[in-house]
């Protein structure tokens, strides 16, 4: 590699457009490697670097400890500000995550490549690797060896990683555009998460406790209504199970969405991968489809395309007597009691006699329009608040790809 190479970044700031190009030096000439190990066992804190949202407490993370005790002898002290390379691919890290220790000094597993830049101000490098431009690199010099959800690396080739070096006054000008869009994002994300807190509070009080009749909120024309009553689901619905398709009947075109899980869930059409001619066991527009196989048993999705062909993992539960957006929120209160009577089978699994059998509290059918009304106008109020979120994260990534150098420059 040679090192005297040097790029231009395809966006930059008007008082840097005259300043020349920028270097590359490789990683190990930025950084050192931190490699002590917690050898008298002292540290506690067990540290683990997700794709998603970056180095955190193993316990916080996952509830509970991971990493038992007596294997931590061996874990590498991560300081904070050290950053951290995980192996570990996945979506959110097609060549694994390298995040920055924004926690407390811990302890990481050997796994793991810990370094520490010899420049104390590392907001540049720090918003670098969540970019894309290095992961170039990372393919020419790694594979995926014989476990493919991890990378196999080298140390001397990790830290051979080539890395662009603009003026310290330029890197702080990028890292503070980009960590002032990082706090409009948090700012979207603990919004939606309130609005959702907020829903979640106000259907408890407009649905009534187990055993009781009455909720505690009611809205003012209904304050002198009758009792609601207890009903079992059947009574108010139609339950429609899914149908296998074969591989050859259904393609990457058609007349039909084909649902065969909660990840094919989407109300927008253009987002749709499979897709089939036939119309048997079809899902309607206001259905509420419910996961009855596998994993995600109890997941929802309150239907807004015209029709959706259903595999045999869902199943939709349609208006009959009750409110159909009404009971789409009744299930969505009732998805822990799904889970628990799916729980019980070796893969989990709900029955149609388990859905059909709910026990749910209704009050008369204009009541129940208006309670669907307010949850799904605070629905449309979240996914426009979600909407804005990604847009956000979008108008970040491609902001990032011109913001750094493009990886072909780099390699």
């Amino acid at each position: 590699m040679d090192e005297r190479q040097a790029l231009v970044p395809r966006l930059r700031f008007p008082e840097f457009r005259e300043a020349g190009e920028w270097d590359i030096s490789p990683l190990k000439k930025l950084a050192n490697r931190r490699t002590e190990r917690n050898r008298n066992g002292k540290l506690t804190r067990v540290l683990t670097n997700s794709a998603e949202h970056g180095v955190v407490d193993q316990r916080d993370y996952f509830d509970k400890d991971i990493a038992t005790q007596g294997n931590l002898e061996n874990y590498f002290i991560v300081e904070k500000d050290d950053f951290v390379y995980n192996p570990r691919i996945s979506t959110f890290a097609p060549v694994g995550p390298i995040s920055r220790n924004r926690v407390e000094t811990g302890v990481m597993s050997p796994l793991y490549t810990v370094f520490q830049f010899k420049d104390s101000n590392t907001d540049f490098y720090a918003h670098y690797f969540k970019s894309s431009a290095w992961h170039m690199y990372m393919r020419q010099v790694g594979s995926t060896g014989a476990r493919h959800d991890r990378m196999a690396i080298s140390n001397e080739d990790f830290m051979a990683m080539p890395l662009p070096v603009p003026s310290p006054e330029e890197q702080q000008k990028i890292a503070d555009c980009l960590s002032s869009l990082d706090a409009l994002i948090a700012a979207q994300a603990d919004k939606i998460d309130a609005l959702k807190a907020h829903k979640k509070g106000l259907m408890q009080q407009l649905f009534p406790r187990e055993g009781e009749t009455l909720p505690r909120l009611r809205f003012p024309e209904f304050r002198g209504a009758d009792e609601w009553g207890e009903v079992k689901l059947s009574t108010q619905i139609e339950l429609i199970s899914g149908m296998h398709l074969a591989p050859s009947e259904y393609t990457s075109s058609g007349d039909i969405p084909y649902f065969t899980g909660p990840s094919d869930y989407t109300n927008n059409s253009a987002l749709v991968h499979k897709w089939t001619n036939k119309s048997a066991n079809v899902a309607r527009n206001g259905d509420t489809l419910v996961t009855v196989k596998g994993s995600g048993v109890g997941e929802l999705l309150l239907l807004h395309l015209s029709e959706v062909a259903m595999g045999r993992q869902l199943m939709a539960v349609r208006e009959k007597a009750a409110h159909g957006k009404f009971i789409y929120h009744i299930l969505s209160m009732k998805r822990q009691q799904m889970m628990a009577l799916a729980s019980g089978n070796l893969i989990p699994g709900l029955s149609r006699g388990d859905i059909l059998g709910l026990a749910i509290s209704v009050p008369g059918i204009k009541e129940q329009q208006r309670i669907a009304d307010c949850l799904s106008s605070l629905d449309a109020l979240i996914a426009a608040h979600i909407e804005k979120l990604d847009a956000l994260k979008t108008h970040k990534k491609g902001l990032m790809q011109k913001l750094f150098p493009s990886v072909e420059s780099l390699v």
